[in-house]
């Protein structure tokens, strides 16, 4: 029964022009290979939005929808399905009458659930639909605050019989285990790449970092501080009894039946011990320039530099810029049988199949530049360094590319032209980097419009003239919706700039040139600056201008002054 259902959709998503069917074809690979359904899929990637395909699916399925926004959950019936059934099936019960138990479900075709929810409640199920988004809600806000909810515990278990804080036993029942675990579910489902438990005179605040913009959440309450501070201790290997000094660490969490891994970091503040835990999720991973946005143009001349038999590619940009994934997408796109691969990074944040992946260990004095001096007897055909850091390292880079292997390396400054600069600030003489260096990627992260909510509206004359828009324009916002937590975005993608090293551009860099007179050379041989790249995305409805200003604020600016 499910099979032709499938098929009926299928085709209604492109005869509706939702989906074109290469996109089709794409996400239904997608979900042969990952298991999630297929409307899923879709949704993840962009390509449908989740009200246009929550309307056809009820269309198709004939199933009522709901808007669990307008339900109170009574806690008995949350009580009927335990948080990791919910969480797998993505599904959450909302009422009961009788021996009849309705569910909101995202996927009516899910007969799985349907049987697990049966033999666990003993009930007549009832599906009724609504968004994955507004379920894993739903679930966040019921179980999570729900003390007879039920969760998987971390992978890293503490010692048993440790402290957690005053006289509390290290049990798998103790609360402070699924607090901390729910937390770390929360934010991962919420995609956030980190959470900040912060202490205050009588409050404790607990803040996510959504596509790169840290929002408030509901967390632990001050009374639980210390013992959420010594689990998170207790999980990372770290001394629970110093309290002084900053510590660092790490461990892994279950989330969903994936492995997250976490790097912990504990600060004293004038309050209370200040957590942040960064998130590392090879599940959410984008892997793929056509998937961070990269223009095609752009995209044939970068992928030209890195087939490059030998020479320097840099990618550069600030903190958090996304420059280690474009690194990854670099080698997915080169990785080949005929090909030896090294890399040496801090940390190893997703694994490359066929990619020799090493990582920094400070304490057996492996760190960049001793990997790299021994990856030169390695036979590389393809070196990959997470960061130049410091001239010793940058000069074993540079004598890699100058004897025959192609580098890919990153550097934090603000533009492409400024890279090249940097280089000589270290010491490096401008000969040997204009001798090894064929290019030099610069980008930044912003956050895309929530498909959901987009709509279009015309800028005010002054600011049509102020950013120098295109006479006319027509640009994009999100007005907010529960699908975007209200912010009007959902997701990120990249802005580039590229700066391929041209004659012109080696024969300023031996003269010294200001990194200014660089990027005038380079903008006057076809180059798309940061800025550009940001317009021309905001006019497309991806982005906002607003977005674009906050993250090239600098380099447009300087635009502005030539």
């Amino acid at each position: 029964m499910a099979k032709p259902a499938a098929r009926t959709l299928d085709a209604a998503l492109v005869e509706q022009g939702l989906v074109n069917p290469a996109q089709l074809a794409q996400a239904q690979a997608l979900a042969t290979r990952t298991g999630q359904p297929l409307t899923r899929i879709l949704v993840q990637q962009g390509w449908v939005s989740e009200p246009a395909m929550i309307a056809l699916i009820a269309s198709h399925s004939g199933v009522t929808t709901i808007d669990l926004g307008n339900y109170m959950i009574k806690p008995d019936v949350i009580q009927l399905v335990p948080e990791e059934l919910a969480r797998r099936h993505t599904l959450i019960p909302v009422f009961r009458i009788g021996e009849h138990l309705t569910v909101a479900v995202d996927d009516p075709l899910n007969f799985l659930a349907v049987d697990d929810l049966r033999e666990k409640t003993h009930c007549e199920i009832k599906t009724v639909l609504a968004s994955a988004q507004s379920i894993r809600q739903a679930i966040d806000r019921y179980y999570t605050s729900n003390e007879q909810g039920t969760s998987s515990t971390p992978t890293a278990l503490p010692a048993s019989g440790a402290s957690l804080g005053g006289d509390m036993p290290a049990t798998d029942d103790t609360p402070v285990i699924r607090i901390v675990h729910n937390l770390v579910s929360k934010a991962s489902q919420s995609r956030a790449s980190d959470i900040h438990i912060e202490p205050g005179e009588k409050t404790l605040r607990t803040r996510f970092r959504i596509d790169g913009v840290l929002q408030d959440i509901s967390g632990p309450s001050v009374d639980q501080q210390q013992a959420v501070v010594s689990r998170v201790k207790i999980l990372a290997n770290m001394d629970i009894a110093e309290k002084r000094k900053p510590q660092d660490g790490r461990f892994q969490i279950e989330v969903d039946n994936r492995m997250v891994d976490v790097r912990a970091s504990i600060v004293p503040t004038q309050f209370g011990e200040k957590v942040v835990l960064r998130l590392l999720d090879r599940s959410h991973v984008i892997i793929g320039f056509e998937h961070l946005g990269m223009q095609p143009k752009m995209r044939e001349t970068f992928e030209a530099l890195i087939r490059s038999p030998h020479g320097i590619v840099l990618v550069t940009g600030p903190t958090g810029a996304g420059k280690t994934t474009s690194l990854y997408s670099a080698l997915q796109v080169i990785n080949s049988a005929d090909k030896n691969i090294l890399t040496i990074e801090d940390p190893i944040e997703y694994q490359l199949s066929g990619v020799n992946q090493v990582q920094v260990n400070i304490k057996a004095d492996l760190t960049f530049s001793s990997a790299l001096r021994s990856f030169l007897r390695q036979d590389p055909d393809v070196i990959m360094v997470g960061e130049i850091r410091d001239k010793e390292t940058a000069e074993i880079a540079i004598q890699a590319a100058l004897t025959g292997h192609l580098v890919l390396s990153t550097l934090h400054t603000n533009d492409a032209p400024s890279s090249l600069t940097r280089l000589i600030e270290m010491g490096i003489e401008a000969f040997l980097i204009s001798s090894s260096v064929v290019g030099v990627l610069a980008q930044r992260l912003v956050r895309t419009i929530c498909p959901s909510c987009s709509e279009s509206f015309r800028p005010a004359a002054a600011v049509e003239s102020d950013l120098r828009l295109p006479q006319g324009a027509k640009l994009y916002r999100g007005k907010g919706c529960g699908s975007c937590r209200h912010t009007g975005y959902q997701g990120r993608l990249a802005l580039f700039e590229l700066l391929v090293m041209s004659e012109a551009v080696r024969n300023l860099l031996s003269l010294h040139a200001a990194s200014s007179h660089i990027r005038q050379t380079a903008r006057q041989q076809g180059m798309k600056t940061l800025w550009e790249d940001g317009v021309a995305k905001a006019l497309a409805g991806a982005t906002t201008i607003e977005e674009v200003l906050r993250v090239t604020r600098v380099e447009h600016a300087a635009e502005t002054e030539v």
